[in-house]
């Protein structure tokens, strides 16, 4: 196996307490697929997401999953973290920051597959779960079972 290269993670192995205001503010960094012969999918999970209703400006609770093949990069999961928790006081409807994720992850580190779910806590009794593929066509990525 290659060797692991981490000089380029600004966030790992770093005492850090900062977060960033907005999801612009925040980096997702990467570093190299180590398994690049092979498809293999990562499921990230965050139970603890929140953002903003950009209409009554209430919060809104979510569990973010992420799953997604890697290509020749793979997302380091410190600044993933980072980057949801700025989402905190950002303004949004689930859809828009679910699909937010997926391009903002997707152009970070050009996965293979991406899909990204969110499920988020019920609203006047009623609970929305959106997801979102890449390549919208990714066959596989939507019948996958995520528990």
């Amino acid at each position: 196996m290659p060797e692991s290269r981490t000089e380029e993670l600004s966030l790992l192995g770093r005492s850090e307490s900062r977060l960033p205001a907005r999801p612009e503010d925040a980096r997702l960094e990467t570093f190299a697929n180590r398994s690049t012969g092979r498809a293999y999918w990562i499921h990230l999970d965050c139970p603890e997401f929140s953002s903003l209703c950009p209409v009554t400006g209430q919060p809104d609770s979510a569990r973010i999953q992420i799953r997604y093949i890697p290509g020749d990069r793979c997302v380091e999961t410190k600044s993933l973290k980072f980057y949801l928790a700025a989402f905190r006081n950002f303004a949004a409807f689930n859809e828009d920051a679910v699909n937010r994720i997926l391009e903002d992850l997707n152009a970070a580190c050009q996965p293979v597959e991406l899909v990204v779910r969110g499920s988020f806590g019920s609203r006047g009794g009623i609970r929305l779960t959106c997801q979102a593929a890449w390549p919208a066509d990714a066959p596989l990525a939507a019948t996958l079972p995520w528990e």
